[in-house]
Formats: structure tokens, C-alpha cells, sequence
């Protein structure tokens, strides 16, 4: 096999420290693993991901921030360097790539992956709005080979958008389950609330934005709170954090709950909390509930499109409740909290996301053969 055959590219756009950013990375460590040659892609500031970037992996700087502009340094590499394989996440970034590898005129295989729903997070948007994201995907991914999704909604959400064939828009689940989240998650915890003998914690983890529902959270946690102990302990950063500030002080619970912040270590926070809660409003498959499940904490997530349903097998693994839906929230959190599932039978449910399966299932996508 020439050494050819084995080397592939990943373009990643960097936009903080994000679910995609960390899934991407994580299959770029699993593609070196396997003695694949990847060229790193960058647009954005990747920060201190260029500080563990393992061997075999190579920092290619395409000189502009957004996706939108990437498209003759790509074109310019893809002619030069004709790899095996692209990946590339993120709409716009498959968008440019389909058209930069049309220009190159090479032979790369080319395969996209999505990781939201997005005909939900569109919801409530004008028709032009709308028609401005869909019109681009439907001229452009006909040029993909592949468009992978992170779960069986966003594929069928995708497949609605583009008319792509079920072969054209795989599933292949993200790459959660690392050596490093299980170790990080063995780290100690500073804060009081989380030393033995205190209340059950129930933890919220993702930016304070919209699409994650916070503001239902806390509704949920003070009707909870009037009925037990218990104390709301949120991981993230956002800007609707003097929103829920305020609707704690307003429902009387603001001493039993806790906006931390974004932190560096939050597996440690996870595997010590008494319950998960995911309360988004849309999702592609939200890692912070596999990644919970993975440690054997007890999780209540919303049944919203898409993910939750997958990952917890339509409530086996944990309960569903209506989006939004703060009364039917409460009540789940406390049946969790009352008779908590085995961090064993939990456990079970994060197996298909580790990352030694996804990375094999993305190669055999991208064609490379190991």
C-alpha cells in the first residue's frame, strides 16, 4: 500500500473550544493512532490544540478565520498535495470544500459530517432566513461523496434538506468515550457542595444560550427544591447568564445554585454529580449526556430533535420529557434522583461511542484502508 493511500486531511474551523471542535480532535488523535498521516486544516484560532498535536499530524495554516474564504488556499493544497481524503465538519466549511475540490480537479475523496439539526435551530426564522441555508447545501452536497451525521435525526434531517440518498448521509456516533475524559474524571473537585455527605448536585453543562434551555432548568429545579434537598451546580458560559442569574433570585432558589462557569476539567464535576440534566431545546447527539453516561451518572434529558431518544434507547437509560416543559422535568429529576439507575447499566449506553469505534467507522467512509 503506498504511504499515499494512507494520508487524509481534516479542515476544522476553530470557534472556541466547542462539542465539534473536541469530537474533530478526538478522531484526529484516533486517525493518527492507526498510522494515518493527517494534515490539520486550520481556520480560526486553534489555540492550544497545536500544543498536543500527536505524531503524524501536521499544522496546515490556511490564512483566514472563516469558511466562507478558505476556498483558493484549499484549492491551492488539495492541487499540491492531493491527499486520500477530506474531512470536513461544519455546513459552510463542506460548502467551500465541495466547491475547492471542484477547482483543484483531484481525486479526494470528500466527506462532510454535521453535527445539529438544523431545521430546528432555524425554527422561527423567516422563509428567506431559511431558504438561504438550504438552497447552498442542496446545490453543493450532490459534490460530496459522504455527509456524515451524528445521528439518526440529523440524517433524516439532512436527507430532507439536500435529497440526499440514505447511502449518501451515514450515521456514525461521536467520538465521546476517550482515556482522557475517564482519567480527567478521576480528578478532585474544589467546591464544597461536592464533599460526601452534602446534597444531591444536579449538574447543567453547555453554553447559556437558547438552544440549551437553562432558564427551563432552573424552573425545573425550584419546584424540585421545594420538595428536597438538592442544589443546581451549571457548567458554561454564555450570554444569558444574568438572565438565569435573575429568574434564580426571582424563584427564591439563587443560594442553591451555582453559575460556575466554563472550567477546564468538567468530567470530574460529571462523574461526582447526583444527576445530568439535558434541557435543549434542539441537538445533533449532545456529548455532555453520552459523556455523563460514560461515568455512570444518572441523567434526565428532553426529548428534543435529535439525539437524547438514540443515546438513552427511547428512555431505558433514563427518562425523556417534553421540551420546555418545566412541571414534567421536576418529576423526572426527582424519580431519578429516588431510585437511580446502576453506574453499570448506565455505562452500557455510551458503548458505541468510543472513540476506537467511531474513528474505524469514519476510515471506512473515508476510504482509507488500515
Amino acid at each position: 500500500m503506498k504511504s499515499q493511500d494512507r494520508q487524509l486531511a481534516v479542515m476544522l474551523s476553530f470557534s472556541g473550544q466547542g462539542g465539534v471542535e473536541r469530537m474533530m480532535m478526538n478522531l484526529v488523535e484516533g486517525f493518527a493512532a492507526r498510522g494515518c498521516r493527517v494534515d490539520l486544516l486550520a481556520l480560526g484560532e486553534p489555540g492550544v490544540v497545536l500544543n498536543r498535536l500527536p505524531a503524524g499530524v501536521a499544522y496546515v495554516d490556511l490564512g483566514v478565520r472563516h469558511s466562507t474564504l478558505a476556498v483558493p488556499g484549499l484549492t491551492r493544497y488539495l492541487r499540491r498535495y492531493r491527499p486520500a481524503a477530506l474531512l470536513v465538519a461544519k455546513d459552510r466549511a463542506i460548502r467551500s470544500a465541495a466547491v475547492a475540490r471542484r477547482l483543484a480537479g483531484v481525486s479526494t475523496r470528500l466527506i462532510g459530517r454535521l453535527g445539529t439539526h438544523l431545521s430546528t435551530s432555524l425554527e422561527g426564522q423567516g422563509r428567506l432566513r431559511r431558504q438561504s441555508r438550504y438552497l447552498p447545501m442542496r446545490w453543493c452536497y450532490p459534490m460530496v461523496d459522504a455527509v456524515v451525521a451524528v445521528s439518526e435525526g440529523v440524517a433524516q434531517d439532512v436527507r430532507r434538506i439536500t435529497g440526499l440518498s440514505v447511502a449518501r448521509v451515514p450515521v456514525i456516533r461521536n467520538p465521546v468515550v476517550t482515556a482522557d475524559l475517564l482519567s480527567s474524571a478521576r480528578q478532585p473537585v474544589d467546591h464544597p457542595w461536592f464533599r460526601h455527605g452534602e446534597p444531591p448536585v444536579i449538574l447543567g453543562v453547555g453554553r447559556l444560550t437558547r438552544q440549551k434551555d437553562f432558564p427551563t432548568l432552573v424552573r425545573a429545579f425550584a419546584r424540585l427544591r421545594r420538595a428536597r434537598p438538592c442544589r443546581l451546580f451549571i457548567l458554561g458560559e454564555g450570554r444569558q447568564r444574568a438572565q438565569l442569574q435573575a429568574l434564580t433570585e426571582t424563584l427564591g432558589v439563587a443560594a442553591d445554585v451555582h453559575l460556575a462557569g466554563a472550567v477546564s476539567n468538567p468530567y470530574a464535576y460529571l462523574r461526582r454529580a447526583g444527576l445530568f440534566v439535558l434541557a435543549s431545546m434542539w441537538e445533533g447527539s449532545p456529548n455532555a449526556l453520552t459523556e455523563a453516561l460514560a461515568l455512570g451518572t444518572p441523567v434526565v434529558a428532553t426529548d428534543c430533535p435529535s439525539g437524547p431518544r438514540e443515546i438513552l434507547a427511547d428512555g431505558r437509560y433514563g427518562p425523556l420529557v417534553p421540551v420546555g416543559e418545566s412541571e414534567a422535568l421536576a418529576r423526572a429529576m426527582a424519580a431519578v434522583l429516588e431510585r437511580p439507575l446502576a453506574p453499570q447499566r448506565l455505562q452500557e449506553a455510551a458503548t458505541g461511542y468510543t472513540v476506537e469505534a467511531s474513528t474505524a467507522a469514519y476510515l471506512h467512509v473515508l476510504g482509507i484502508e488500515i
